[in-house]
């Protein structure tokens, strides 16, 4: 494995040595926007470049200590004998990190998220379902002390929610919440069902990478911007003045609206990333299906027709179809312990993709 990856390190170490040079330029330190940029790049590199710098070493050390495993002094042979196999055992181990470090890196990994969450079929017992799929989500943004900000709601009358958007920001939320995208599947007895019979019910989510302004240009003129009254559950006034936005982005027929602030400016602003993030995830949508139709995850497409999770009630059971993985322990979960599950998506994916990367470098890896 190492002679066939060799080049695609030292490009790499290559990549880095020149990322210190640039850092250090006058012209890049004067480009705030262009050395934030370098400086991550930078940042993702250095790891990975100090464990090839250490895998190196073990390999010099693995050929000095099998020189030495022939000497002709036996208690020489003997102490390098006996010191193979702990070598052998961390070079395997830096081997799999540096395979890893090799794989296509996601270019939404380092941005904030949005998350739009709809009941589906099942009447009221879908909203009571979608606002426990928030509460999750909120838990396990808690749990790894991401921020959670909400942009717009709409709740049910029996208390459940018909669609929710919110924020999450922090380091690794993209590569945390992305499995989440697509068709939940709930099955248990409701609190209004007096016979006892197990429903089934469904709710969607969207997770969007958030966009920033520097990654595209709105046209002014292509937006529809409304204002109006907030309302609460029922349609109730909560605001006197007209403080919600709606914003209608006339080319995609996309609309987005935030009424979550009692300010206008601060709605706007909500909204406009909101949009900004779904025009962001329809063009990569668009690329990813220019490129190639089979560059999607082993664990799912992530479109939102897809029935990717099943939380079980009666058998306290959650199922993940896309890898056929179970998780007892339901009501953990449902207080944001997803971790477990995260965990084995993630490992399906990087399994996806070293099988990729193996069939790139003819199967040698």
């Amino acid at each position: 494995m190492a002679a066939d990856l060799k080049p695609h390190l030292d490009a790499m170490r290559q990549r880095f040595e020149q990322l210190v040079s640039d850092l250090s330029a006058p012209d890049i330190a004067s480009n705030p926007a262009r050395f934030q940029q370098l400086r991550r790049e930078h940042a993702r590199l250095a790891p990975v470049i100090e464990k090839y710098r250490i895998y190196e070493g073990l390999l010099k050390e693995k050929q000095d200590l099998t020189h030495l495993s022939q000497s002709s002094d036996a208690d020489m042979r003997q102490l390098a004998m006996a010191d193979l196999p702990a070598i052998d055992t961390r070079i395997a181990e830096f081997e799999q990190d540096l395979r890893l470090a090799l794989l296509p890196r996601d270019p939404n990994e380092d941005r904030n998220i949005i998350i739009e969450i709809r009941a589906g079929a099942g009447g009221d017992e879908a909203g009571l379902f979608a606002s426990d799929l928030l509460r999750m989500y909120q838990r396990y943004a808690e749990n790894h002390a991401w921020k959670v900000e909400p942009i717009e709601s709409s709740l049910s009358e029996r208390g459940g929610i018909k669609e929710v958007i919110i924020q999450i920001s922090g380091a690794g939320v993209w590569n945390h919440f992305k499995y989440e995208r697509g068709v939940h599947r709930v099955q248990r007895v409701p609190t209004t069902e007096a016979s006892g019979r197990i429903h089934t019910s469904t709710a969607t989510v969207a997770v969007l990478p958030e966009a920033e302004e520097v990654d595209f240009r709105i046209d002014p003129a292509d937006l529809r911007i409304d204002t109006y009254r907030a309302s609460g559950a029922g349609g109730q006034h909560i605001n006197k003045t007209d403080s919600a936005v709606r914003i209608t982005h006339i080319p995609t027929g996309f609309v987005v609206a935030c009424q979550d602030e009692r300010s206008q400016i601060k709605n706007r602003a909500k909204a406009m990333k909101l949009l900004r993030s779904r025009l962001l995830e329809q063009l990569q949508e668009k690329q990813a299906k220019e490129i190639s139709q089979n560059r999607r995850s082993q664990v799912g497409t992530g479109e939102r027709s897809e029935k990717i999770r099943t939380y079980n009630f009666p058998q306290d059971r959650i199922t993940d179809h896309r890898i056929n993985f179970n998780l007892h322990n339901l009501p953990a979960v449902l207080e944001g312990k997803l971790d477990p599950l995260i965990a084995e998506l993630q490992k399906s994916e990087q399994a996806h993709q070293l099988a990729e990367l193996s069939a790139q470098l003819g199967g040698r890896v």
